[in-house]
């Protein structure tokens, strides 16, 4: 079953996740928004509904699945249909690369951190927000993957192995922010955002060249 297949049957409850975790998302939002407080011309690859892409001020978005990229089209975001590995622009086009929530569900994470960097221009970025693998959220979702229909096909990554993908993939320079302290359903409010990774279970890095 193709990955993104989840996101095209379920769409209205991968949309009710935020709603009913609005602090909890709005603390990703906000510790990404460090890493690209001035975005340029930027594209979310794997946008999904533009949760990210749209309050981040991506101009476009890259995604497999025809229901997201509705929602998308909706908040304002350029769609175009397609997957993460074989982008369907020309080099050095964006100023900013984001990808968020997406690396867990790509077929070929050096494929696609390498046509990430390919788009970039030569002073570009690529912001990547996740679960990292080894937090307490990562392994809870890791034990109950096979209950969730959008994490059943999904291989999280801890920052460690990401960064390692990242050097081969030709970045040098890294920044990171963490967030999220707590399982979602428990937080109330906005949780603090720090810098480095190994305490938070979201982890935000920015890569460049």
């Amino acid at each position: 079953m193709p990955k993104s297949e989840p996101f095209e049957r379920y769409t209205e409850r991968y949309e009710g996740w935020f709603d009913t975790h609005e602090a909890a998302y709005q603390s990703e939002v906000e510790a990404l928004r460090r890493l690209v407080a001035q975005p340029g011309f930027g594209i979310e690859i794997g946008v999904g509904s533009a949760r990210f892409a749209a309050p981040l001020g991506m101009q476009v978005g890259l995604e497999p699945a025809g229901e997201m990229l509705v929602r998308a089209r909706e908040r304002g975001i350029d769609v175009v249909k397609g997957v993460a590995e074989s982008l369907p622009f020309r080099n050095g086009t964006f100023d900013t690369a984001l990808i968020v929530t997406t690396i867990c569900f790509v077929d070929d994470i050096p494929q696609t951190l390498a046509e990430a960097r390919r788009v970039l221009r030569p002073d570009g970025s690529l912001v990547i927000g996740y679960i990292d693998k080894d937090s307490p959220v990562g392994q809870i979702y890791q034990e109950k993957k096979s209950e969730n229909p959008f994490y059943r096909e999904a291989v999280f990554v801890s920052t460690d192995e990401l960064v390692d993908a990242l050097e081969v993939a030709g970045f040098s320079e890294f920044e990171f922010v963490q967030t999220i302290y707590h399982w979602p359903d428990e937080i109330d409010e906005r949780e603090p955002i720090k810098e480095g990774y190994g305490d938070g279970s979201f982890v935000g890095i920015k890569a460049t060249m």
